[in-house]
């Protein structure tokens, strides 16, 4: 039995409720890519972007083609 287990993200979501969203922090930069509620303004993230390779893998993985929206 583990202690710590790893969140297993949807693959699919709602794309009426849900957007895309990159959320960057003012202080250091770091990104974190999930989606952001479209009603309530709830974020849910996904995973760390580290360099264009993981959003790619973020966009590919959920089937993104447009362009990902971003804010603080």
């Amino acid at each position: 039995m583990s202690f710590f287990h790893k969140k297993t993200p949807v693959k699919d979501y709602d794309k009426e409720q849900w957007k895309p969203w990159l959320r960057v922090s003012i202080c250091t930069g770091e990104k974190t890519a999930g989606f952001k509620n479209r009603t309530t303004g709830e974020f849910r993230e996904v995973m760390r972007i580290g360099n264009d390779k993981d959003l790619e893998d973020f966009a590919k993985e959920y089937g993104i083609e447009e362009d990902i929206e971003q804010g603080y």
